[in-house]
């Protein structure tokens, strides 16, 4: 296998990097024209897949940037862009693409992330459905225009574009790490149509797919990010005289995030490939999952303690790496969670 980065990608990651230098960075990567990367061409768009969006969310995780790459791009563009109708791919992806609206999905329940088997659900009613139910950790959920909503449904299970505006929803704002926008969601009987529907068999496990996807690939650039920051700072921090890199218990800590973070690396980018080439990423998923969920806290740990003084200072840039990791966890389900996945796969 061959991991190297294609022309295109490479010139997408240099693109990325090169906006995010700029104050409205938002604005920018849509007018780079990024958000549109996964678009067909009648929408115009590149066409692109699940690879090249992966460089723009790794290069947000490397900046650290506080955009809504991830819910925009992994948990609604990706998604709609393969699951839509032709309608609701018109409807909906120009919109994010000209970073004019936002989608997001709601994918954990009250002590269930990334819920398999939804508890909330859906009953028909006077030719309409009415969904029920809780979910939890959605980011940008005020903001959005659709969440993407996974039901179990009389017949199995499915994905609803719901409006967060709609009679029956409720929208509880919660506390994140990053401060970045987040709230529990309740349905109360909230009426949704067969317009509404995303698609139904196999579609909650392809938008837990692009989910993990696009987190590993935020996870990775934070990694990355905070490793460089610590690298520069024990580059040009003296004590006793002399960089603190030269000492060898740094030096030693330093190795031990270099380590976390290319092993997460080389399992991130191994699950990427495989699912932007069609094939069966499931297993490489949830072990990058775990490495990430299970790594980067204490990689961030270390990096906060080299930093010394520096490093408790919630104004410096480390702070956003590590709070966003806090949450990216969350967002994975958290370690537990991540080992009992690998156990159960392994159990068969």
């Amino acid at each position: 296998m061959d991991f190297t980065l294609d022309d295109t990608q490479t010139e997408i990651s240099a693109l990325t990097a090169k906006v995010l230098s700029t104050d409205d960075q938002w604005r920018a990567l849509a007018d780079a024209g990024l958000l549109a990367l996964a678009l067909p061409p009648d929408l115009e768009g590149d066409g692109l897949g699940v690879a090249e969006v992966a460089q723009v969310l790794t290069e947000v995780g490397r900046a650290a940037a506080p955009v809504p790459a991830y819910a925009a791009l992994a948990l609604g563009v990706l998604p709609v862009e393969t699951l839509g109708t032709p309608g609701q791919r018109a409807e909906l992806l120009p919109q994010v693409a000209a970073g004019e609206a936002l989608l997001t999905a709601a994918l954990h329940e009250p002590s269930a992330p990334l819920a398999a088997q939804p508890a909330t659900t859906t009953r028909a009613r006077d030719g309409h459905w009415l969904l029920s139910g809780v979910k939890t950790a959605v980011p940008y959920a005020q903001e959005a225009a659709r969440i993407l909503t996974p039901v179990t449904t009389p017949s199995g299970t499915a994905v609803f574009l719901v409006d967060p505006r709609a009679d029956g929803v409720t929208l509880v704002p919660t506390r994140t790490s990053a401060g970045t926008p987040e709230c529990t969601v309740r349905f109360d009987d909230v009426a949704v149509e067969e317009s509404d529907l995303l698609a139904d068999h196999g579609a909650v496990e392809t938008l837990h797919r692009f989910a993990l996807a696009g987190a590993l690939s935020v996870g990775d650039g934070l990694l990355a990010g905070a490793l460089n920051l610590t690298v520069k700072h024990v580059g040009e921090r003296a004590q006793f005289g002399r960089p603190l890199a030269t000492f060898q218990a740094v030096a030693g800590q330093i190795a031990d995030v270099y380590v976390a973070a290319r092993t997460v690396h080389l399992a991130v980018t191994s699950a990427v490939w495989r699912l932007a080439s069609g094939l069966d990423a499931d297993a490489e998923l949830d072990v990058a999952a775990y490495w990430l969920a299970e790594q980067a806290p204490v990689a961030l740990a270390t990096c906060h303690h080299l930093h010394g003084g520096v490093g408790v200072d919630e104004t410096y840039p480390l702070h956003r790496y590590s709070s966003l990791v806090k949450d990216l966890g969350r967002a994975l389900g958290g370690t537990a969670h991540r080992l009992g996945r690998l156990g159960e796969r392994v159990a068969g």
